[in-house]
């Protein structure tokens, strides 16, 4: 091989090595140090047919002769580049080439000689080969991640359609691992986990594949399973759990798993479905008996919620982006005079054919797909502009339970407020009585955000969480509304009418003012005013009204905050 008089100096110098290789004699020349950059005898890399005798098993198929030979391109004249890596045994060791060149046809179209560099990347290739596994690989148990398994669950999944058979997919997941965390703290739980792993890993059948999913869950992809198959492969790793406890660093601990299964294409068709149906399965089984098993079965009723749940989630940000949410208005009036104190701002959603959803027909939706905080930013954008143009208006509006916690909530409330002085003295804050009881702390926590800002609190529904007025006095909260469920039937309830009575009596004493719901007649009113009800609402005094009520009612006027 001809080349500069220092060239195979230089590449020696960089631990590389040229060659030519003339295909039809099988000869290859070599620039100076090749064999010793290769640790062989010159001879031994003199042909093509000796060359080969080196490259080692874990190449997995990948060599010069087939770059070249099997190319399906054509030279045009100047050749065809090829590379190649491939692993190389000598005497002394194993390692890896990168194989660059070009070959060129002879008289033929089929190549007849190729010039090319070969250098040892041993190191490189190493790294690459970690960060493949650390892309596949989870680094805790050693099994698949969940990107990997998914791909192979997709694979799986195509060629039980292909090939007409099932294939079975279990989602496991370790019980109580909050409760074993603060038992024994998390590097002996990570320890767990991995052991857990193992034990799974030595019950299941070389064509499976196993994968740490989440936390403390595994994926398993069973090839060529029927549902029969499944139901035993649960069984057995529930029992290979279970059996024994799991030797860690903290001393052995007892653990148990619960497991969900679906068989696929039969109850699954794609990889969303199945991955879905193996969580239902498994909260299933969590909720009949943690420790068990459950496979999927079809569920009309769940299928049919989960597809009005993919309706309502369109519908409301189709709303919310077409500016379709408005606000109704219902008046809230004095006991004793009958005057107009403030409007509770009730949610609207105008549907696309013109009528309108009330707030209990789109409330619950939301609150199910997460799409209630960004209803209640826009009740509040719609609520402030109200108070910003009328300035003797007061109002409450009401806070779901997700928005009560939510940052970005309480962001748009202060910079409104702050926005607009005086805004905040005009409205109140409506939560819940089940908001309240479900954290007092974070509750207590939520009333003094809001009195901070300005604005009065109430306690909605009031009654029918069953607060104690011991927390409703820690809660420091202004009003409190009865729940219209015990005012409905007040002229009919004894029970009722003492219950209401007592909740009256005893917000009078912690001073608070108290407001009656869905009153509905003139007895019950008179029955309220009289007990020292302070405020009445419901269809006798005021239905809701999206047409800004206190401009068009000539009893409505101004009152003090």
């Amino acid at each position: 091989m001809k080349s500069g008089p220092d060239a195979g100096k230089i590449l020696r110098g960089v631990g590389e090595a040229a060659y030519e290789w003339r295909l039809v004699a099988d000869t290859i020349s070599w620039t100076e140090g090749a064999a010793e950059l290769l640790g062989v005898p010159a001879a031994q890399i003199a042909t093509g047919l000796a060359f080969a005798q080196h490259l080692a098993a874990e190449t997995g198929g990948g060599n010069r002769f087939d770059a070249i030979m099997k190319s399906g391109r054509r030279d045009e004249g100047e050749g065809v580049p090829y590379q190649v890596q491939y692993a190389f045994r000598s005497p002394q060791n194993t390692f890896w080439v990168e194989d660059t060149g070009r070959w060129y046809r002879g008289h033929t179209d089929d190549p007849a000689h190729a010039t090319g560099v070969i250098r040892v990347i041993t190191e490189r290739h190493e790294r690459e080969q970690e960060l493949i596994r650390r892309a596949q690989f989870d680094p805790l148990t050693g099994e698949f991640n969940r990107l990997r398994l998914v791909e192979l669950l997709e694979t799986t999944l195509k060629d039980a359609e292909r090939f007409r058979t099932s294939c079975g997919f279990l989602l496991v997941a370790i019980n109580n691992l909050g409760r074993l965390n603060q038992a024994y703290g998390y590097s002996v739980v990570d320890n767990l986990i991995a052991q857990v792993g193992k034990r799974i890993r030595s019950k299941l059948r070389g064509k499976d594949s196993l994968g740490l999913f989440s936390g403390n869950k595994f994926g398993i992809i069973l090839n060529s399973c029927t549902p029969e198959e499944l139901d035993t492969a649960a069984e057995r790793l529930l029992s290979s759990v279970r059996e024994d406890v799991v030797p860690t660093g903290a001393g052995p601990i007892a653990v148990t798993i619960t497991i969900g299964g679906v068989t696929a294409p039969r109850h699954a068709r794609t990889v969303e479905d199945i991955l879905s149906r193996a969580q239902d399965a498994l909260d299933h089984a969590r909720a009949k008996r943690p420790g068990s098993f459950y496979a999927y079965r079809p569920n009309l009723e769940l299928d049919t919620v989960r597809r009005e749940n993919v309706r309502a989630t369109d519908e409301i940000v189709t709303a919310l982006n077409e500016r379709r949410i408005a606000v109704a208005y219902e008046p809230v009036v004095e006991a004793g005079t009958r005057q107009i104190k403030f409007y509770e701002c009730l949610m609207r959603v105008q549907r696309a054919d013109g009528s309108l959803a009330h707030a209990n027909e789109i409330i619950p939706i939301a609150e199910r797909v997460g799409l209630v905080r960004m209803l209640d930013h826009r009740v509040l954008e719609l609520v402030v502009n109200e108070l910003v143009e009328n300035p003797s208006l007061q109002v409450s509006i009401n806070v779901s339970p997700t928005s009560t916690l939510d940052q970005g909530w309480w962001d748009g409330l202060g910079a409104m407020l702050k926005a607009h002085p005086g805004v905040a003295q005009r409205m109140i804050v409506e939560i819940t009585e089940t908001t309240a009881i479900q954290n007092i702390d974070d509750a207590r926590g939520f009333v003094s955000r809001v009195k901070d800002l300005g604005c009065r609190i109430a306690i909605d529904d009031f009654g029918a969480g069953y607060t104690s007025f011991r927390n409703l006095r820690k809660l420091g909260v202004d009003l409190v509304k009865i729940d219209g469920a015990f005012v409905q039937n007040l002229t009919k309830s004894e029970d009722d009418r003492a219950f209401v009575r007592v909740l009256v009596d005893l917000a009078r004493r912690l001073d608070l003012k108290v407001v009656a719901e869905w009153v509905q007649d003139e007895e019950t009113a008179k029955l309220l005013t009289a007990w020292g009800c302070d405020f009445l609402q419901g269809s006798l005094v005021g239905l809701a009204s999206p047409n800004r009520p206190w401009q068009q009612d000539a009893v409505a006027s101004r009152v003090s905050a």
